[in-house]
């Protein structure tokens, strides 16, 4: 296996000492068109500055002017947390400079690094929660206190100014929090960890940047001391915290789902930093079981509401679907280091259905509410959210301007903003291609061989995707196009030749000369899934896929009011018309009784007694990618389908 030394770290979230694929940042891709492109330019236009005004009206951005004032904590609002929504801002704020400059954005992002700095007092530490009279001690509550978690997302906000350029105020304030976090939780400190894992994918990152071993060796101490039960119990177990079991000995993600990925994220940037190959193959090791077992069609990831938590193995109901927005970013977090240390194309699989059926399905198509859990099946029409105040609950009926816990919007924002550095690699052999949109990349291998390609695609609406050469090469390279797991067929053509290639990654290898076209063509048709009988909540259920998008059928668009009287023969050909996917199905014909449990195996009440009743007409049951619904007003929804 070789492994590439990184280069450069300009306008990358993520930049390994050594890995098999080097990450390309926004000075190298850029996407230029269709679905990404178009969410990327929400992000910009509305969700930043929706997100900048709820934080003001919330008074999370007003606490560090509180702290200055000395009117903490009286004057404080917000949960413990809610100073690493402000950080999660910046961050988003910073990566969306490096993608396009923009004078007005970048005197609001100098202007919010003000606030905070004059809060951070002269040993480093920094927070509006803790610390002063009539407020907790300093890390007295580290099971719920958040006060590392916080200082990792102000560290992340500084590694992106840092690699996107501009007043580097913020490094500052982030160097002299870490300084302090690493005096004071060093092999001769506090032997503590953070109850919510984050501080160790930040202090590793931080180490990137400044070339400082001990930001990484404090990163390594943090990962290494969970699951040696440092925390005190809890109601829901150590296993929240990922305090029950070490990392080197786990086999599945467990506990909380967001907290869960973003230690799994910091261990692999150790791992990958320190040469640590155990360390890589343990998290890998979890990653497969949890994909295997723990993970909703969807990518979506935690079936417990109550703890926000994985459920056990095959645990994964649609109507309970917590699938935290969150999560399914931190998914992508790990799914993506694993593919950097790997090349396999399995991660970035998982990176796909993940950010088309969870981040993008999270915020409206105005960018301007959200859903912080993503569920699979909704039973009951969604009541509108008013849209001048906060919802108290994370699991919305409709997506909600804001939350009480408002993680997820942010992390939203700072994933689209930095989007485009998900999308490609380089090795010293060539470039590989891992996700697909209207894009230019403009890098060059190790050895310096430029590397100029244009993609060109309509994807995920076709399955068609052109990479265009712009610029010889002078030497024979490869390029690597990923081919997912979804797509039944798919060809490969250049040169004037066509070939059938297998999911994984597919390669054309030459000399390329300006002009040079290659042609990837997927297999984008709908198809019918079924799932694993283990997870007995949807067995006797089919779904629907087109290319990487999970489909439901959205009360709106049938001939029932509700989607729980339809059933679907799975048997019928899928259609396409007027850009739905359309299937047959029937309206189902149980009769209410006063006991739901009749003796004949199989038959619902008022049934035939070999399966659900329905009625005799069939007629089309429309469906529409997931990450649309609930655009158009309260409805019901359902992506698994019961068979008729």
């Amino acid at each position: 296996m070789t492994t590439t030394t990184s280069r450069s770290t300009g306008g990358r979230p993520v930049v390994p000492v050594s890995s098999v694929l080097r990450p390309l940042g926004l000075d190298e891709v850029r996407i230029t068109g269709g679905f990404w492109a178009d969410r990327q330019e929400t992000n910009r236009v509305a969700t930043l500055t929706h997100i900048e005004h709820w934080l003001e009206k919330e008074g999370w951005l007003g606490n560090f002017d509180a702290a200055v004032e000395g009117r903490l904590p009286a004057a404080r609002r917000g949960r413990e947390f809610s100073d690493s929504e402000v950080y999660k801002l910046l961050e988003a704020m910073a990566w969306e400079l490096g993608r396009r400059p923009d004078d007005e954005l970048d005197a609001r992002f100098d202007a919010i690094v003000r606030r905070v700095a004059a809060v951070q007092e002269p040993d480093g530490y920094l927070s509006t929660m803790f610390g002063r009279p009539g407020q907790g001690a300093r890390y007295s509550d580290l099971e719920w206190g958040h006060e590392l978690y916080c200082y990792g997302h102000l560290i992340q906000a500084a590694v992106a100014r840092a690699r996107t350029g501009g007043d580097q105020l913020l490094v500052e304030v982030a160097r002299r929090a870490a300084d302090h976090v690493c005096a004071t939780f060093g092999h001769q400190g506090n032997q503590g960890i953070c109850g919510h894992a984050e501080i160790e994918v930040a202090l590793a990152e931080l180490s990137r940047v400044t070339g400082e071993r001990r930001y990484l060796d404090q990163a390594a101490l943090f990962v290494e001391r969970h699951g040696n039960g440092t925390l005190r119990d809890i109601e829901f177990g150590r296993s929240y915290f990922q305090d029950d079991q070490p990392v080197r000995e786990a086999t599945v993600f467990r506990g909380h789902a967001v907290r869960a990925n973003y230690l799994a994220a910091g261990a692999l940037d150790v791992a990958a930093d320190a040469g640590d190959h155990d360390l890589l193959r343990a998290v890998a090791t979890q990653w497969e079981n949890t994909v295997a077992r723990r993970t909703y069609i969807t990518g979506g990831q935690g079936s417990h509401h109550q703890d926000e938590a994985f459920g056990e193995d095959f645990v994964l109901p649609p109507d309970r679907a917590y699938a935290e927005t969150c999560a399914g970013i931190g998914s992508i977090m790990t799914s993506w280091r694993l593919l950097l240390a790997t090349g396999e194309a399995r991660y970035a699989d998982l990176v796909e259905r993940t950010l088309f059926n969870v981040v993008a399905t999270s915020p409206a198509h105005d960018g301007t509410s959200f859903y912080y859990t993503n569920t699979l099946h909704q039973r009951v029409p969604g009541v509108v959210p008013p849209v001048d105040v906060a919802s108290a609950r994370a699991s919305s009926s409709l997506r909600a301007p804001w939350f009480e816990v408002s993680c997820c919007p942010p992390n939203v924002a700072r994933t689209f903003a930095s989007l485009a550095t998900y999308f490609a690699t380089v090795d010293e052999d060539g470039l590989q291609v891992h996700q697909y949109a209207d894009a230019e990349i403009r890098t060059a291998l190790p050895d310096g061989t430029p590397v100029e390609v244009d993609v060109h695609t309509d994807f995920p609406d076709s399955g068609a995707v052109t990479f265009r050469v712009l610029r010889d090469t002078g030497r024979e390279l490869s390029l690597r196009v990923r081919v997912p797991a979804w797509s039944a067929s798919a060809r490969l053509s250049s040169g004037g030749e066509t070939w059938s290639v297998e999911p994984g990654t597919a390669e054309v290898r030459r000399a390329f000369r300006a002009g040079d076209e290659v042609l990837l063509e997927l297999d984008v048709s709908p198809r019918v899934v079924t799932a694993d009988d283990r997870i007995d909540a949807v067995r006797g259920c089919v779904a629907v896929e087109r290319g990487p998008e999970v489909l439901c059928a959205e009360s709106l668009d049938q001939a029932v009011d509700d989607v729980a009287a339809l059933v679907v023969d799975p048997s019928s050909p899928l259609r396409e018309q007027g850009g739905h996917v359309v299937a047959t199905g029937w309206r189902s014909a149980p009769v209410d009784a006063a006991w739901p449990y009749p003796e004949s195996p199989g038959a619902a009440p008022g049934g035939t007694g070999d399966g659900p009743g329905r009625a005799d007409d069939p007629f089309d049951v429309v469906l529409t990618p997931y990450h649309d619904w609930a655009n158009r007003g309260p409805s019901t929804m359902r992506i698994w389908l019961p068979t008729a």
